[in-house]
Order: C-alpha cells, then sequence, then structure tokens
C-alpha cells in the first residue's frame, strides 16, 4: 500500500510547527527523564497508529540506550517486568489520557502518577501526553510517510 501525503504541515505553517517544536525542546528541561518520555511517546504513537511517530520515538529510543525487549514489550507493560513503578505510573496516565473520551482520567491513575511524581513533573508528563497526541493527530492526516529501509535478503 502506498500512502500519498497530503499537505506539508511543516512547509505551510512554519511557525506553527516551530512553536511545537519549541515545546519539546522546554520538556527536555522538564525533570522528566528522556528515557520515560520516548516511552510514554511510544506508547501512545502505538495506541493511536502512528507509523512516523512509532518510528522516530523507537529511533530515539534506541539511540539514548533503550533495549529492543522493552521497546517491543511496551504493549504489554502490564504484564511484563521489564517496567518500574514509575514508568508504569507514566504508562497508564499516558493510556489514561491518550483515550480520554473513554476513561475521563480517572482518579485511580492519577493517584499512581501521584505516588511517583512531583506536581511539576505531573504537569510536565500531561503536556508530553498532550504533546505526542497532536503530533501523532498531525502526521496521521498529513499521511505522513516513516523511511523505510529495504528489507535484507533471508539467509
Amino acid at each position: 500500500m502506498t500512502l500519498t501525503p497530503r499537505f506539508a504541515p511543516f512547509k505551510l505553517v512554519p511557525d506553527v510547527t516551530k512553536a511545537m517544536l519549541a515545546v519539546e525542546t522546554a520538556l527536555g528541561e522538564s525533570g522528566i527523564e528522556h528515557s520515560l518520555g520516548e516511552l510514554v511517546r511510544l506508547r501512545a504513537s502505538q495506541i493511536n497508529g502512528c507509523a512516523v511517530c512509532i518510528y522516530m520515538h523507537v529511533q530515539d529510543a534506541r539511540s539514548h540506550g533503550e533495549t529492543d525487549l522493552r521497546i517491543q514489550m511496551l504493549d504489554a507493560w502490564r504484564e511484563s517486568p521489564l517496567y518500574t513503578d514509575r514508568e508504569r505510573a507514566a504508562l497508564a496516565w499516558t493510556e489514561s489520557l491518550t483515550r480520554i473520551a473513554k476513561t475521563h482520567a480517572p482518579d485511580a491513575d492519577y493517584d499512581l502518577v501521584k505516588n511517583q511524581f512531583s506536581e511539576a513533573e505531573i504537569a510536565a508528563l500531561t503536556i508530553i501526553v498532550g504533546q505526542i497526541n497532536a503530533w501523532n493527530r498531525l502526521q496521521i492526516a498529513a499521511r505522513a510517510a516513516h523511511p523505510v529501509q529495504a528489507a535484507s535478503a533471508a539467509a
């Protein structure tokens, strides 16, 4: 299947996309560890089915030392012992906020993050989730395509 791009947001609204990138830069200074931010972005992108963002955040997570196993198991984080309590709380919050129309951010998920994060970190984490959901929607709507490497022949 070939996806035909619909529009190019970085070219059409450069001031808006630069502002979104500036928020990303500020989030990098928010106190949320980079590895956790990447897991959150990747999990939301999996839920939303954003291939461009999944590709990008897998690459970024790997380049910052994340293991292939933790990346592969992310969709099943609840059933895997590979994630810390802090990561579990962030992933539950991510899923809750990404599916906000169904979940309405229940107190149980908030209590999990409240036990692992400061108020400022909760605010930053919430913005990270909001940002990646915005990026997912933008990239999916634009029908952006991720790079494709030629598949290596089976031995």
